[in-house]
């Protein structure tokens, strides 16, 4: 994917190949500035990315998890948000109170016994 100044067909068949691998991310990454112009500006590249995306997702359809009951899915999804929230929380408030009290004028002053 670390070609400069792919073809259509090329770029083309290296998102195939992110999309079947799950690294659509590094796929976008690795697109020059002139790839992405040019993947924007070309019908032919979104119908066949469409294309792609249809026959990805029926060659992977049998082995894709879907939850049976998905309102239990839900509240686990939710519960989870809940739960990095407070622990996003606990470590700010931890962070507050580690950090160094700003020396005052009068400590400054004060002079030991």
């Amino acid at each position: 994917m670390s070609d400069i100044n792919r073809t259509i067909e090329k770029l083309l068949d290296d998102y195939a190949e992110a999309l079947r691998d799950g690294c659509i991310p590094t796929f976008l990454k690795s697109l020059t500035r002139e790839d992405a112009k040019r993947t924007a500006s070309s019908r032919q590249f979104q119908d066949a990315t469409e294309m792609v995306r249809i026959l990805n997702s029926v060659a992977f359809a049998d082995k894709a998890a879907t939850p049976t009951n998905l309102d239990s899915f839900i509240s686990h999804v939710n519960a989870e948000i809940a739960s990095r929230l407070k622990r996003a929380k606990a470590l700010s408030r931890g962070r507050r109170g580690t950090r160094a009290k700003p020396i005052t004028k009068m400590e400054k002053t004060e002079k030991p016994i």
